[in-house]
């Protein structure tokens, strides 16, 4: 029996034809789970740690990996049993007016603003600093570049936790003592430029994954040393992912949170193939925004 269509909402008006209508239904992913393969963290034979990567050396990101086939669930019509606090992700409707996103000083200039405000309504943080943003456009069989560039296959963290801290200083020297008072976070806004119809990002539910489970990497930048976490494969990993996401939703994914009480602290995620995908679906089109997010009153 063929998947159920995710139903998506139509924005209609009085030059709405017949055949953009179609079209637009034509456009719907149909919801489906997906068995697949994901690049896990392999730890080198002789114990020692991963080489680092250097920032904007793509060949650097590049390390031997253990494939497990998993199983990404999908999500669609039971979005709002997913928070952030809870599960570590979320999706969230959100119209941007920014569209295009071909300049980067007019996605900073508007943008930005917009996603700040996203975040503070969302989680109800007093204070928003965005540090960085990713566009992913990558044509089907380039290879220029995709490491950087391109959807990243490989299960990961952006931050580790001491990384994420240390950017608070980094970023907001004159703020940086009041604000680690209270609750930080850091939280990405993914947001697709088109339907995802290839190459959808996948989540590992917060709870799923131990500690353990994470691998530090070095990350050198010019002017600083960051870090990331590679992540071990486990058995217990569970994956979900939203099928068909468009323009009109984010998904919020949170990849530190300074709170130890049981709320979700981080999300390992990866780009994955879905076998269901159509031949002659576009390259997935994308942004990514990335947050620091401060709570300045939680510092209970």
């Amino acid at each position: 029996m063929a998947a159920a269509a995710v139903q998506t909402p139509l924005v209609l008006s009085t030059n709405t034809t017949p055949q953009v209508l179609q079209r637009a239904r034509e456009r719907s992913v149909p919801k489906h789970d997906v068995t697949t393969t994901l690049k896990y963290h392999k730890d080198n034979e002789d114990g020692s740690p991963p080489h680092p990567s250097y920032a904007g050396r793509a060949e650097t990101f590049e390390r031997p990996f253990e494939p497990h086939q998993v199983t990404v669930r999908d999500i669609a019509g039971e979005e709002a049993n997913y928070t952030l606090d809870r599960n570590g992700f979320q999706v969230h409707s959100h119209i941007a007016t920014e569209k295009a996103f071909a300049d980067d000083d007019q996605i900073k200039s508007s943008y930005y603003p917009e996603t700040e405000q996203l975040l503070k309504d969302v989680t109800g943080a007093s204070k928003v600093f965005i540090f960085d943003h990713t566009i992913r456009r990558q044509p089907p069989g380039a290879t220029a570049d995709r490491a950087l560039r391109g959807p990243v296959q490989r299960v990961h963290i952006d931050q580790s936790y001491s990384a994420a801290l240390s950017r608070v200083p980094h970023h907001l020297p004159g703020e940086a003592e009041r604000l680690l008072r209270g609750r930080v976070q850091i939280i990405n806004v993914w947001r697709p430029i088109s339907t995802i119809e290839r190459d959808p990002l996948a989540v590992a539910e917060a709870t799923s994954v131990s500690d353990a489970d994470l691998v530090v990497t070095e990350l050198i930048y010019p002017n600083r040393r960051g870090e990331t976490y590679a992540v071990r494969h486990s058995p217990g990993h569970r994956w979900f992912y939203r099928s068909g996401l468009e323009p009109g939703q984010v998904l919020l994914i949170k990849c530190f949170d300074s709170k130890t009480d049981g709320r979700a602290r981080r999300v390992p995620h990866t780009a994955f193939e879905d076998a269901a995908a159509r031949e002659d679906a576009p390259a997935r089109e994308s942004i990514e925004v990335r947050a620091l997010v401060f709570h300045e009153h939680d510092t209970d």
